[in-house]
């Protein structure tokens, strides 16, 4: 790629797949209901699942704010107060607010440990004090320069009922204090998204009503070597990020399946996205017809079905096409490296979401977080909104973690339904889907009955109402997956499948279990079998004596 010789060391850069998270992102004017719809997938082996919610809070004068990294815990410092901070639940705030992210990584060198602004605190600090999306990007500009920025390099979808925009960001090493950053907004009627890999290549230098950028962006990566072209010709992402065939592949590939499943011709891009090869695709597109919400939940859902990554279609989805693979990322087998797939849906996801930010909707529920936890994949999504003062038990901290099994803990049944799942899943995920869309089709009326119950009420009485749905439709949806986690432990135990009639499992005219189906395996996994085992397992006819 002539771009290519531009940038500088791009060969001496980390492996990006240790970070991985997904965010998307759809504008008002590509979905039918004309909400902006971001989501985010919290992926971490170690991240216990669970809803975040500080009150709104006024601050007496010289008031100070201490700041931990969201990661680890660790204790960085503290900076001053401002009066009036705002309500958050999750990654939104009462004003619809949301803000979701993806790390990259970026080059090792600029990482600055004398900052005390992380990625994480960076999102919830700003949630407490920005009511819009370019507010929020005036909060962590500011917030960044003045304290300097812990984390390595990010890219933030930063959302409202409005807008919706990508800012990409890594600090300076200590070598200047401060980050280097570029933000665009995305155009209304486009889709948009990023997973652990920058996206922002070339920008306009001239469009500050869509493009800003920190002033040194472009002059910082010529002091450091990273970049010699011209002005016009920078690619942030090049000069900051990571490029191979596992960022592209395992990264920019989630994006890619996302405009794939809504836009014709993005075939062309495959070359990119398979070996690093040709052209980016771009960081936006018009996705052919108007997205919904459930298109969104679904796209979390994705494992690349029905594209060359398609994860249920090689040996290692095994005899029951199940579309995960275990840690590591890479393989080597005979002295070569080989990777499997990083799809948006994954086992260790902490927590995820379909934020939904409407104008039109009554304030109460201006934004909408529907919140999953675990797996994308198995999880329901369930309707927190922006104005509720108390989260549901079965997501609030300090129920369970992730050394301690809570049954009362949506984490612990979401995964108790989705690890049996992983050992058989084409037999299981059709009982999965069924009780997973009656869920969310029962919430999604729900929904849109609140939308016109709450328009005539005060603020009080509609905040009450939502968080009342918020607590009962938490506490439904745990009830019923356990038992959608009981009926699969039964009906499938020891490798045999339950025979069931008129919604019950089969019993004989005395009361026995009638006799299970022995499904077996399929054709493909008992070829390998007979290849790797030769004649050892053929059944030969006695000799005659």
């Amino acid at each position: 790629m002539k771009i290519k010789s531009l940038f500088i060391g791009l060969g001496m850069l980390t492996p990006v797949l240790a970070w991985p998270c997904t965010s998307l992102i759809a504008g008002k004017k590509a979905t039918a209901d004309g909400s902006v719809l971001v989501t985010y997938a919290a992926d971490s082996h170690t991240l216990y699942g669970e809803l975040y919610h500080s009150p709104a809070a006024d601050h007496a004068p010289g008031s100070m704010r201490k700041v931990y990294e969201w990661d680890t815990g660790k204790y960085l410092g503290e900076i001053p107060q401002v009066a009036h901070t705002y309500s958050t639940v999750g990654n939104t705030n009462e004003h619809g607010l949301t803000i979701a992210e993806s790390t990259w990584g970026g080059r090792p060198e600029l990482n600055d440990t004398t900052g005390i602004i992380d990625y994480g605190s960076l999102i919830y600090i700003t949630l407490e004090r920005a009511k819009t999306a370019r507010e929020a990007l005036d909060v962590m500009t500011s917030l960044v320069k003045d304290y300097g920025y812990h984390s390595s390099g990010e890219s933030f979808t930063i959302a409202d009922p409005n807008e919706a925009w990508v800012m990409e960001l890594i600090g300076k090493g200590g070598k200047e204090k401060g980050a280097v950053w570029v933000a665009r907004r995305i155009p209304d009627d486009c889709i948009s998204g990023h997973a652990n890999h920058p996206r922002i290549h070339q920008f306009p230098l001239n469009d500050k009503e869509n493009t800003i950028y920190s002033p040194d962006v472009i002059d910082f990566a010529r002091k450091q070597g990273y970049y010699k072209g011209k002005d016009k010709d920078f690619s942030f992402s090049l000069a900051y990020g990571e490029l191979d065939g596992t960022a592209t592949r395992g990264c920019d590939g989630r994006v890619w399946s996302y405009f794939n499943r809504f836009t014709d011709g993005m075939d062309k891009y495959l070359p990119w996205v398979m070996e690093a090869d040709g052209d980016p695709f771009p960081l936006w597109v018009k996705p052919d017809r108007q997205l919904t919400l459930g298109d969104m939940r679904d796209m979390m859902r994705d494992h690349f079905e029905g594209t060359p990554m398609d994860m249920t279609q090689d040996i290692g989805a095994g005899p029951y096409k199940v579309p995960y693979r275990w840690r590591p990322m890479t393989f080597k087998v005979d002295g070569k490296e080989y990777l499997n797939e990083r799809a948006i849906a994954t086992q260790q996801t902490g927590f995820s979401f379909v934020s939904q930010m409407n104008e039109q909707f009554p304030d109460a529920m201006k934004g909408i977080l529907w919140f999953g936890v675990d797996d994308a994949n198995t999880c329901v999504y369930v309707p927190m909104y922006c104005t509720i003062t108390q989260i549901p038990y079965e997501f609030a901290p300090g129920n369970g973690d992730m050394l301690t099994l809570s049954w009362d803990a949506a984490f612990w049944v979401n995964n108790y339904v989705a690890n049996q799942a992983y050992n058989r899943y084409s037999q299981m995920i059709p009982d999965i889907r069924r009780v997973q869309q009656n869920e969310e089709s029962t919430l999604d009326n729900e929904v849109q009955m609140l939308l016109s119950w709450v328009k005539g009420l005060s603020p009080e009485e509609a905040r009450k109402m939502v968080n009342n749905h918020s607590l009962m439709a938490s506490t439904r949806y745990l009830k019923n997956y356990k038992a959608l986690g009981d009926y699969l432990l039964v009906k499938y135990l020891d490798g045999n499948v339950k025979k069931e009639k008129d919604g019950k499992f089969e019993r004989t005219p005395e009361g026995v279990c009638v006799s299970p189906s022995f499904p077996g395996y399929d054709e493909r996994y008992y070829r390998s079998i007979v290849e790797d085992a030769g004649d050892r397992l053929l059944i030969k006819e006695p000799k005659k004596k």
